[in-house]
């Protein structure tokens, strides 16, 4: 079973690693790691400039995945433009929730991060640690949109800022 799963990745595919976001395999090599041989996807991050590399029959149990096909990335979009949910708990518990839907890789909780950090200009300012989740929940959602519709980064942070100033429009 964990052999056919791990043929659905092959090199110059862009995947979703969970805890970095979209990359791109550039090969499949072996290395010897303890006396075993095992099979690695070498994964990289461009924009990071850090190059991972996951075992082939953990890949999928790591939760690294294909891109997000068009319909959830649609779905995603509709999120964004939906009334943010800010929960009344303590910041430091928020904070956590939101670091593990940004690290789960699920471009859905990803989408719902952006939509309930982002600030208007008339709302009130961010705290640090809220801007720095906001801002690696936007880049994580604008890279994986971006690589779905052909790799232009700036069309795709303009197609997400305009959905999230439509939702500003549709509230006033």
């Amino acid at each position: 079973m964990a052999k056919s799963k791990k043929l659905d990745f092959h090199p110059n595919d862009f995947v979703v690693y969970p805890a970095h976001g979209v990359g791109k395999i550039i090969s499949v090599e072996e290395q010897e790691v303890a006396g075993f041989t095992l099979e690695l996807f070498v994964v990289s991050f461009e924009k990071d400039k850090m190059t991972l590399r996951v075992p082939t029959h953990k890949a999928v149990e790591i939760g690294m995945r294909n891109l997000s096909p068009p319909d959830v990335i649609d779905k995603a979009m509709r999120t964004l433009k939906g009334k943010a949910k800010v929960k009344r708990a303590m910041w430091s518990r928020r904070a956590q929730e939101y670091e593990q839907k940004i690290n789960s890789g699920d471009l859905i909780a990803i989408a719902e991060v952006v939509r309930d950090l982002h600030r208007t200009d008339d709302q009130r300012e961010q705290s640090y640690s809220e801007r720095q989740l906001y801002e690696a929940a936007l880049e994580r959602l604008t890279r994986e949109v971006a690589a779905v519709a052909g790799g232009d980064e700036v069309a795709a942070a303009k197609q997400v800022g305009d959905v999230l100033m439509s939702r500003k429009a549709a509230a006033a």
